[in-house]
């Protein structure tokens, strides 16, 4: 199959991403939002961050399909290599993980933390009703309600029964396109970098911003608070991310170069030292669509992309010190690959994943999860099933890390499951 024949996402044209710079751009989105660089969204307006205790929720979408099984490889089930002759990844350079799983070299950069059970993984996870559409599948993985009508999103949802934070409580990292998770009538907010979170017309310098400050302000006098809120919010958080400075990161962390993730995650890092009172951080990494030339395991599409994330999220963890242990990062993708490589060198939309799990509080050093199997009887339509429903894994860590009580208001229509462990209590 070729990305064409699958309707996967082009890599150029119009987006919604750009269809939105685009509308800023010619003032739109109107007020405030025209001056201020790489910000959109939603706005809450509190002076000081509300009562929370629980985890910075990190919430880390690998989108176009992570292929779990050759990520969190398992090796010692003899359908794994009999599926994948070529682009299979063979147990002498997997790192052991335990049982039957490896881990794929190119996660070396995270071991210490496997060893130090800080990182682990789910296999086998899914979603009710799978699809093989990007769109669909993501839109229902990020909206948690199937067979409901909602049109909010699970961590809109989770924002919605605790009290109002800052203006960063809720914030999508590295883009200005807010995820669909996000959606709905709880506050939010994006930026691409803290660094280009200004006011675009100012200049860097601490007179200049107090001057447009002032005459920003000055224009939203006396205007209904539905426009004068999110203005003065909107300048309450440039002001503070101006006053972040240079940033180091610490511990000796260093972030990989000209990495996307590695850039959004060392934003995250600097707002949770910052204490600005964020709660919830989405960051997207895309191009995990592998259909072809996937590579081999020293080398390659998947060998550049699963090291490119180790290195960040290694980075991420040593950065933030002691702040790790109040911390949980957990991955989501729309759907797995199928079990069998193509004719490409590559794999097909499929459906069970592996989730990967970050975090002081997690119960790492294991691969969770009932394993189904890969024989041709036990595989759901050429697909690795899924024997976790998502939800149970992000239910747990916003019960036990996040201080959530009932999940029915979360996840509607959603039964539960027995706890697995997956996370440490408090």
């Amino acid at each position: 199959m070729s990305t064409s024949d699958c309707l996967c996402p082009s890599s150029s044209g119009l987006s919604r991403r750009t269809l939105l710079r685009g509308l800023a751009s010619v003032g739109a989105l109107g007020g405030v939002l025209t001056a201020v660089e790489g910000f959109s969204g939603q706005y809450a307006f509190a002076a000081s961050p509300a009562a929370y205790n629980g985890d910075v929720l990190v919430v880390l979408s690998l989108r176009g399909g992570f292929d779990g099984l050759n990520a969190i490889v398992p090796v010692g089930d003899p359908g794994y290599l009999e599926a994948r002759p070529t682009i299979g990844i063979q147990e002498r350079s997997l790192i052991p993980a335990g049982g039957i799983f490896g881990l794929h070299p190119a996660l070396k950069p995270l071991k210490k933390f496997w060893d130090a059970g800080t990182f682990g993984a789910v296999h086998a996870v899914g979603q009710d009703n799978p699809t093989r559409s990007h769109f669909q599948a993501m839109q229902e993985l990020e909206r948690a309600a199937p067979g409901s009508s909602l049109r909010t999103g699970w961590l809109d949802r989770t924002l919605g029964s605790r009290a109002r934070g800052t203006v960063f409580q809720a914030s999508q990292v590295g883009s200005a396109d807010v995820s669909l998770s996000l959606a709905g009538p709880n506050p939010e907010m994006a930026l691409s970098s803290v660094d280009s979170f200004r006011i675009g017309a100012a200049a860097d310098t601490a007179e200049d911003r107090a001057r447009w400050t002032k005459a920003l302000s000055g224009l939203h006098a006396g205007a209904p608070s539905a426009i004068a809120a999110p203005a003065a919010a909107t300048l309450s958080a440039t002001a503070t991310t101006a006053k972040m400075g240079a940033y180091k990161p610490a511990n000796g962390a260093v972030y990989p170069k000209n990495s996307a993730v590695g850039d959004s995650l060392r934003d995250v890092a600097r707002m949770i030292k910052a204490g600005v009172g964020l709660q919830v951080a989405c960051v997207d990494e895309g191009d995990w669509d592998m259909h072809a030339g996937m590579g081999t395991a020293d080398k390659g599409w998947m060998h550049d992309h699963l090291n490119d994330l180790a290195l960040a999220l290694a980075a991420f963890a040593t950065d933030l010190g002691s702040r790790f242990r109040k911390v949980t990062v957990v991955t989501l993708s729309e759907f797995g690959r199928r079990v069998g490589e193509n004719g490409s060198g590559g794999v097909d939309h499929g459906h069970g994943n592996a989730v990967l799990l970050l975090g002081g509080g997690v119960n790492g050093g294991k691969v969770h999860g009932r394993w189904p199997g890969l024989s041709s009887s036990q595989l759901v339509d050429g697909d690795l099933a899924g024997t976790t429903d998502y939800r149970a894994v992000l239910g747990e860590i916003l019960q036990k890390r996040c201080g959530a009580g009932s999940l029915t208001g979360i996840f509607p229509g959603f039964k539960g499951a027995p706890a697995m462990g997956l996370v440490k209590a408090g």
